[in-house]
């Protein structure tokens, strides 16, 4: 862990020397270097991710595929996504947005006394051990995760924003980012504060958040992979997410009057928001929950409004282009849509 902490930071300090900071004294903005710095380990890590998705997740795309590509406009959207999360792009807006504001609130909980768990510090001896402490946090963080992804399924306004993300009926290794950037902004928002407020370092948190963004790539992949029935149950596979963004299974939930049956007409039935396979890396808390679905299949992904037409004969429109997506979701979120 050492070894590697080392590389990444040589690294990091490189690409900071070399490309941010001649950058900020340019803009003359010289007074955040240290967030600079900060920035240009995000910047590297991303850089990683894309050269993982296209040298290895690609290929096996490639290899095992669930289904032809014939969208590919839709899917260079979702590349665009990609580099504006993975690249920092996103971080950076989010930095000057909601850092003052992040500062100002934890700094004043200091002065009244606040102080993190500092969850590594319970076991001494045992949790100051690197590696030990880095899984201890990916455990909690996935298990906020979970009822993160909970939320945007439950609350129909949160469904509003989310809904972009399982809009596309064309899955691949890019899809992970497809997200309205309100809901990330709330995403990254309680991340921040749970980080905050567990103790987690700066270095972990961005291992945390680089090993959480390349599992989901993989599992948004277009790749009929399993991991067996007792690999299931330990990481979550591209069969278990791709079951998520089933169409009218992973998003949704159907309730029928008592006695009745699934085979009722659509007027006998209601259509909630609902769900399984909410896990982000583990599918332990799926399990817990009863929200699990290990069922054998890859089925056409999307959501139902857009292949059932509603009572007028419409189908919903989530735009095509990263610019109609967004102000979509807005337009959804405001009831105009």
């Amino acid at each position: 862990m050492d070894w590697v902490a080392g590389v990444f930071d040589a690294a990091q300090q490189w690409v900071f020397e070399n490309t941010i900071q001649p950058l900020l004294f340019m803009l003359g903005w010289g007074g955040i270097l240290e967030s600079g710095y900060a920035a240009a380990g995000w910047l590297l890590v991303g850089m990683l991710q894309i050269a993982v998705i296209c040298l290895v997740i690609g290929p096996l795309q490639k290899w095992k595929p669930v289904e032809p590509v014939v969208n590919k406009a839709a899917v260079r959207v979702d590349v665009l996504y990609t580099l504006i999360h993975r690249l920092g792009v996103f971080r950076v807006a989010v930095f000057f947005l909601l850092t003052p504001l992040m500062d100002s609130m934890f700094g004043a909980l200091r002065l009244i006394g606040f102080s993190p768990l500092q969850l590594d510090g319970l076991l001494p001896g045992v949790t100051d051990i690197p590696w030990v402490s880095l899984l201890i946090y990916l455990v909690v963080f996935d298990f906020v995760d979970y009822w993160i992804h909970r939320g945007q399924h439950h609350f129909e306004w949160w469904w509003k924003l989310h809904a972009l993300h399982h809009s596309q009926q064309q899955m691949t290794m890019w899809t992970d980012n497809r997200n309205h950037l309100l809901d990330d902004v709330l995403r990254d928002i309680i991340l921040v504060v749970v980080a905050q407020c567990i103790g987690v370092a700066p270095t972990q948190f961005i291992a945390i958040v680089a090993i959480t963004q390349l599992s989901e790539s993989f599992q948004h992949a277009n790749l009929r992979v399993w991991f067996g029935s007792i690999g299931e149950r330990l990481w979550i596979s591209p069969r278990f997410h791709r079951r998520h963004h089933s169409i009218g299974i992973g998003h949704e939930t159907v309730q029928t009057p008592k006695g009745g049956k699934l085979g009722h007409s659509a007027d006998a039935r209601k259509v909630v928001l609902g769900g399984h396979n909410f896990g982000v890396l583990l599918p332990w808390w799926d399990m817990l929950m009863g929200t699990a679905n290990f069922e054998l299949r890859y089925d056409p992904t999307g959501i139902r409004d857009q292949v059932e037409p509603d009572a007028h004969g419409r189908l919903r429109n989530y735009g095509k282009g990263f610019w109609s997506q967004q102000w979509l979701g807005i337009c959804r979120l405001l009831g105009r849509a």
